[in-house]
């Protein structure tokens, strides 16, 4: 044991009261900390209040048998990391593949001999040492993820309600993507908004995401004039391509969707590299069109000097937009399918048919009640809606 930590606790678990006395004399002569139970219920009660490090439990008691105090032990989350060793008369092969079976990590055999109980209990203790030091491993790099999400929503652009009213969507994954998105106005005369997801996930799929995100802002809030024409997004694109090629960006690339609406000619002119299209809501008569906004375009960084190419679309006073990653729509359903874009493509139709801008937490709801429990949220999740509305 390690100078610097406290010992080690262990419950031993037999109803035979020889063999408890024997083996409580030997543990703390060994310097553990020992408890002892003379049944299997009184062992599982002092296991779940203790959380011994190890458990050495017989395997013939009665009413509770020690495979059925292991099942119950290695089936509690909070218990399931103790090392549980058997102790045990039998030697056949099938009644250890029966222990194993059962969640024991390790057989003892009777009778006891005193440095083979040394050697296995200190095996047993490392390997549960290590599986703690993994447990505090992933608990920070958790806490991490769960930091720098927090950070990549705090770059987020604040709701606007005029003069398009703009609300949005955010939910991270718990391994944290690299979904982004921004949007603001240059003067009082372009919108120019943009939706982009680096590949993989964590930390190395977030950094570019926020790269891309500030390098963008800075261009169109200061209006640069850099290597692009900001309000061309064909440029914007290219120039991102030759930017971002993924040999420098350790194999990373990302797919984007820019947009420019002028309020003046009330047209919308759009560019997008391997990102799902945008939708265009627009109400026609008695019913809703939906129109996907999408240019012929590879993901950001894949091969150099790509050409991309940029097409119009006229806004009607009473249109709604929305950007999107693939999260919103690409998770399991409760029947084992794949939801789809066409799914949520349908879903935005019924919705505005029922409200001309439903809310962002009716939508959500809505889609949520297809996924199979967990699947929504595996990836991050964005959705950005624009609400024309003109002077």
């Amino acid at each position: 044991m390690s100078g610097d930590r406290q010992p080690y606790q262990i419950l031993v678990i037999d109803d035979d009261p020889t063999t408890r006395f024997l083996l409580r004399k030997i543990l703390r002569d060994l310097g553990y900390q020992v408890s002892v139970a003379s049944h299997g219920r009184e062992g599982i009660a002092i296991a779940t209040a203790e959380k011994p490090a190890l458990i050495i439990c017989d395997w013939m008691m009665p009413e509770l048998d020690g495979l059925e105090v292991c099942r119950q032990i290695k089936q509690d989350q909070e218990l399931s990391r103790s090392f549980f060793i058997l102790l045990t008369a039998k030697g056949e092969l099938e009644d250890r593949i029966q222990g194993l079976d059962a969640g024991a990590d390790e057989f003892l055999s009777k009778p006891i001999d005193p440095n083979e109980l040394r050697a296995r209990i200190q095996a047993g203790l490392r390997l549960y040492q290590l599986s703690q030091d993994l447990l505090k491993q992933k608990q920070l790099l958790e806490a991490e993820l769960h930091e720098a999400a927090d950070y990549v929503r705090s770059l987020l652009p604040a709701p606007q309600e005029a003069p398009c009213k703009i609300n949005y969507y955010f939910l991270p994954s718990s391994q944290l993507g690299g979904d982004c998105f921004d949007f603001c106005w240059v003067g009082d005369r372009y919108l120019v908004l943009h939706i982009l997801d680096v590949s993989g996930h964590g930390l190395g799929a977030a950094l570019p995401s926020v790269s891309v995100l500030n390098l963008l802002r800075s261009t169109t809030r200061e209006q640069t004039s850099g290597t692009f024409d900001f309000l061309q997004p064909a440029q914007v694109l290219e120039a991102l391509n030759n930017g971002f090629q993924m040999t420098a960006q350790h194999e990373k690339y990302f797919t984007i969707w820019y947009g420019v609406y002028d309020r003046q000619t009330r047209q919308l002119t759009y560019a997008s590299g391997g990102h799902p299209p945008a939708l265009l809501l627009t109400p026609e008569a008695d019913q809703w069109r939906a129109t996907l906004l999408k240019t012929p375009g590879i993901p950001i960084g894949m091969f150099a000097d790509m050409v991309f190419t940029q097409a119009t679309i006229e806004v009607s006073p009473s249109a709604v937009l929305y950007l999107f990653s693939d999260g919103v729509y690409e998770f399991e359903t409760t029947d084992n399918q794949v939801w789809g874009l066409e799914a949520f493509r349908e879903l935005l139709i019924a919705a505005h048919t029922q409200n001309p801008v439903p809310p962002l937490s009716q939508l959500i709801s809505q889609v949520q009640r297809h996924a199979a429990p967990a699947a929504f949220g595996s990836d991050d999740v964005s959705l950005v809606q624009v609400a024309f509305s003109h002077p």
